[in-house]
């Protein structure tokens, strides 16, 4: 099979049978085409079947990644696109052999999440100009964000119908389009009802268009992955925080902020939507971290 159309079939399984986001599709085909792209720059031709490709191709695929200076966590994403493709190909019988396995994937520095302190959250939250509707829904994100524990797509994601804000909940669509309830606390409650009672209704007349998605931009359509991110590097500035956070920093602090308050890991697991709770225990080492740090700070002979 040529290996355009493996890919493509790879694609089309992940999005079926796994229910993979865009994002993660995306990805994944252009790590492939990548892949493949790196043979039409060695001259071996466009038509390259997967079943002629062997372990010292992806080698000096490896060795070419090196070579570039691509950065180590670069160089294991890419392998671990091509360690799954190949196992659908091994799983499918399109392949009799993994040219994956007799490969390491490069180890990486164990780094810990980057978090916010409280003060830091609180800073953030009064940046915005409460007297414009921009300013009361850049504060109602910023609360949903750390509220909640969402990832930025859930995020955006958000529609009227998923929110509750009598009860304190919202549905959100997760990784593999796993739905789940998670709380929203009083502040963002209060900090959301008044972004769609005064702000909400502006943005959506600018838009001339209805829209059942909770977050608008300043035309009245869906905000993005990357308005939000835009927004929070905006506030970031103006706090003079030094820490470069994201999005995906906020659901950080979320979690090591449950488990400094006594939050058990297989709660914290169920509320960020873990599959494993390994991927959560990562926070507990951040906590521990943080207490360190905290006691060195503050206590007068440490």
């Amino acid at each position: 099979m040529e290996i355009r159309e493996a890919i493509r079939q790879f694609l089309l399984s992940l999005s079926v049978e796994k229910n993979a986001s865009s994002h993660t599709l995306t990805a994944y085909e252009k790590d492939l085409r990548h892949f493949v792209e790196s043979f039409q720059e060695r001259g071996e031709g466009k038509e390259l079947s997967v079943g002629e490709i062997t372990i010292s191709h992806v080698r000096s695929y490896f060795a070419q990644l090196v070579r570039k200076e691509y950065s180590k966590k670069t160089v294991a994403r890419k392998l671990s696109t091509l360690r799954s493709f190949f196992r659908y190909l091994m799983r499918e019988g399109i392949v009799e052999t993994n040219p994956m396995i007799a490969l390491n994937t490069p180890k990486l520095p164990k780094t810990l999440p980057k978090v916010l302190y409280l003060e830091e959250i609180k800073a953030l939250l009064a940046q915005p100009d409460l007297s414009t509707p921009l300013g009361l829904r850049d504060r109602a994100i910023m609360e949903a964000l750390y509220a909640g524990g969402m990832r930025v797509g859930e995020l955006v994601g958000l529609t009227l119908p998923k929110i509750d804000l009598e009860l304190g909940y919202a549905l959100v669509f997760g990784k593999g389009a796993k739905e789940r309830v998670v709380p929203i606390g009083r502040y963002a409650v209060e900090s959301l009802k008044r972004y769609l009672l005064e702000a909400r209704p502006l943005l959506l007349a600018k838009g001339r268009r209805e829209s059942q998605f909770l977050f608008l931009n300043a035309r009245g359509g869906p905000l993005t992955d990357r308005s939000v991110r835009r927004i929070l590097e905006k506030y970031i500035t103006k706090a003079s925080i030094s820490l470069k956070a994201t999005p995906h920093t906020f659901r950080h602090s979320f979690a090591t902020h449950l488990l400094d308050g006594g939050a058990d890991l297989r709660t914290v697991q169920e509320l960020l939507g873990h599959a494993n709770l390994s991927t959560t225990q990562i926070y507990t080492h951040v906590s521990q971290e943080r207490l360190r740090k905290t006691y060195y700070r503050t206590h007068p002979r440490a």
